[in-house]
């Protein structure tokens, strides 16, 4: 059974820690979201650990997707953390982050790509996550939850859909999913397909919580920023997702702010979330 949390949330960063301590003291904050590589086990914030919300831990250097098995030591301080925290779940990506795991003669080091990048969706490609994602499950304390990401491109040996990929990781793993409805615009986006039809194909039982966040449109492009106010079309994909939910029970929602974090930035889009959710049929 899928382990949820519920409510609005935003995950938490130290420049909006006083912020978040408000809205957990209002009763409006049902959880939050760490950056597991931001932070050391032995020195938790106690800004943090006070809250009295459920606090998950969220990778973002694993490369569940890559060809090499995910790394002992980043899984033990992944499981650490979550202990340390009492995390109901640890999330991390359906992507590929390095190009190795050894040096080589090219590179003399491993190529980090600084970003996360979208695995071919094809069979070998869905064993090898499988394979990983087991890995990272036996590896850690609580559930393991996988995020869709903004993906820019699709590879020419596709053979899946984004839906039916990760619903087939789910059937044979058992894995949870971190839906973000922002990176599904992106990727929608970018490969021309319809946001809102995609996400109706989601394993939406396997939802977690939800992710949602902003970006900006330039030059006809879509740029999935994490540091702008929701744009209309994100915020119509969770209505659409909401409504998806309507008589099972709505996963947690939470705003996911990486850059110009403040909360001047953070405040109004955390009521333009609430408002949203609220006006959806539930």
């Amino acid at each position: 059974m899928t382990r949820r949390v519920q409510g609005t949330a935003v995950a938490w960063r130290p420049s909006i820690a006083d912020l978040l301590t408000s809205y957990a003291s209002a009763g409006r904050l049902g959880f939050t979201e760490v950056v597991a590589e931001n932070l050391s086990v032995e020195r938790l914030p106690a800004a943090l650990t006070s809250l009295g919300v459920p606090v998950i831990v969220h990778g973002v250097e694993l490369g569940l997707a890559g060809a090499s098995e995910p790394s002992a030591e980043r899984l033990a301080h992944l499981a650490a953390l979550a202990e340390a925290l009492g995390s109901p779940v640890v999330s991390e990506h359906a992507a590929f982050v390095r190009a190795a795991d050894s040096p080589s003669e090219l590179h003399g080091d491993v190529l980090e790509a600084g970003h996360l990048l979208p695995p071919p969706r094809t069979r070998e490609s869905l064993d090898v996550l499988c394979d990983n994602v087991r890995i990272a499950q036996s590896s850690l304390p609580v559930p393991l939850a996988v995020e869709n990401i903004a993906a820019l491109f699709t590879w020419p040996e596709d053979t899946y859909a984004e839906p039916d990929f990760l619903t087939e990781l789910v059937d044979r793993t058992g894995v949870q999913i971190v839906l973000d409805v922002a990176n599904l615009h992106a990727s929608a986006t970018a490969r021309g397909t319809d946001p809102a039809a995609d996400l109706r194909r989601f394993p939406l039982d396997a939802v977690a919580y939800v992710h949602v966040a902003g970006g900006i449109e330039r030059d006809g492009l879509y740029l999935d920023t994490h540091a702008h106010p929701m744009p209309p079309p994100v915020l119509s994909l969770l209505e659409t997702l909401v409504d998806a939910y309507a008589g099972r029970g709505l996963p947690g929602i939470m705003l996911e702010r990486d850059g110009d974090v403040s909360p001047e930035t953070v405040a109004p889009e955390f009521e333009t979330l609430s408002e949203a959710v609220s006006r959806c049929p539930a």
